[in-house]
């Protein structure tokens, strides 16, 4: 389902001032943080190495960013877990409840070696074994069907926006997050559950590496 909701018909009275932060700072990490910056849209940002590791590296993307600690960037509304995919359990394990927040995965699990992708996957969808990570959160995969160098790129022609991909097995996070990525300047398109129209974006899937923009008709 392609969202066409504004942001306002999708949040409540008192909830369109959700706070987000991303965890990493990698090539994933940094490019988000980018998005949230060219919006002007604040975002906390935090690493394993603390907030004097991640002010200087996003010190010149300007904007409302926040170079801050991984407990308070778990404390946000929605969160991205910009990290490797092995990585996301770690972070999952830094709370025992995530209740009533979103979790972003941006992860992929294709460039693990086979016998590690049998053990931790055990023939699971990854975004079904990291929602079982973050226990009592909404998962959301999304910004993932691309490189991020292919993400970040300027859009051919005139007032075409690049299509993210969403999906859920949560429909109001799924709404929330396809209303954040337009608010950032994307066409969101909504996939539906992540073992339904949300396999077609795991890695090496038909979704995966279409770099798709939309056009107003």
């Amino acid at each position: 389902m392609e969202c066409s909701k504004h942001i306002k018909d999708i949040f409540p009275q008192g909830q369109l001032f959700m706070n987000y932060s991303i965890i990493g700072t990698g090539k994933v990490g940094l490019s988000l943080a980018e998005f949230f910056a060219r919006k002007g849209v604040a975002v906390k940002i935090a690493n394993r190495h603390g907030p004097k590791a991640v002010a200087p590296l996003i010190r010149d993307l300007g904007g409302p960013l926040l170079a801050t600690t991984l407990d308070e960037a778990t404390d946000a509304d929605t969160i991205f877990f910009a990290v490797p995919f092995l990585a996301f359990k770690e972070i999952g394990a830094t709370r025992s409840d995530w209740s009533r927040k979103i979790v972003v995965d941006v992860t992929n699990a294709f460039r693990l070696p086979p016998d590690v992708q049998e053990r931790e996957l055990q023939g699971r969808l990854s975004s079904e074994v990291n929602a079982d990570r973050v226990p009592g959160a909404k998962l959301v995969k999304a910004f993932n069907q691309l490189p991020m160098e292919a993400l970040v790129a300027p859009v051919p022609g005139a007032g075409g926006q690049r299509v993210v991909f969403v999906s859920s097995d949560h429909a109001d996070a799924s709404q929330a997050v396809a209303a954040l990525a337009e608010r950032l300047g994307f066409a969101p398109i909504e996939v539906g559950k992540i073992a339904e129209g949300g396999r077609l974006i795991q890695a090496r899937a038909a979704l995966v590496f279409q770099n798709l923009v939309r056009y107003p008709m």
